[in-house]
C-alpha cells in the first residue's frame, strides 16, 4: 500500500497507524481505517522535513544518522524534533487523523 513512500524507507511493516496513535495519544482504532487516506493526511500535515524526521525516529534511525542525513547539528536536530512531536499532540492535528471513519461515542 505505502510501498514507495518516506514511511516505507524506514519501516519494514505498516505501522503507520501505531506510529500515530502513540505520538498523537489516540486509540489505534479511532485512527482513520485507509492506510493511504491516513498518510495523505500526515503528508500534507507535516513538512517534507518533519515527515522524513518522524519517519526515521520512530524506526530507530541513530541520531547521527539523522543528522548527517537531514544536514542538521545537535540544536537543530532537538529542535525539529520539539517542533514536530509538539504538532502532533495539537488538537487540531489530531483531529485531522479522526476524520469520518471514526464513530464518535465517548
Amino acid at each position: 500500500m505505502l510501498e514507495n513512500t518516506v514511511w516505507r524507507q524506514y519501516h519494514q511493516e505498516n505501522n503507520l497507524r501505531q506510529k500515530v496513535s502513540e505520538f498523537c495519544k489516540i486509540d489505534a482504532d479511532d485512527i482513520l481505517l485507509d492506510d493511504k487516506e491516513l498518510y495523505a493526511v500526515v503528508k500534507s500535515k507535516l513538512t517534507k522535513k518533519e515527515l522524513k524526521l518522524f519517519a526515521m525516529d520512530t524506526a530507530g534511525v541513530p541520531e547521527e544518522e539523522i543528522k548527517t542525513e537531514m544536514s542538521l547539528n545537535d540544536e537543530e536536530l532537538q529542535n525539529t524534533k520539539f517542533k514536530l512531536y509538539k504538532k502532533l499532540k495539537q488538537d487540531k492535528m489530531r483531529s485531522s487523523f479522526q476524520g469520518s471513519s471514526l464513530d464518535t461515542e465517548d
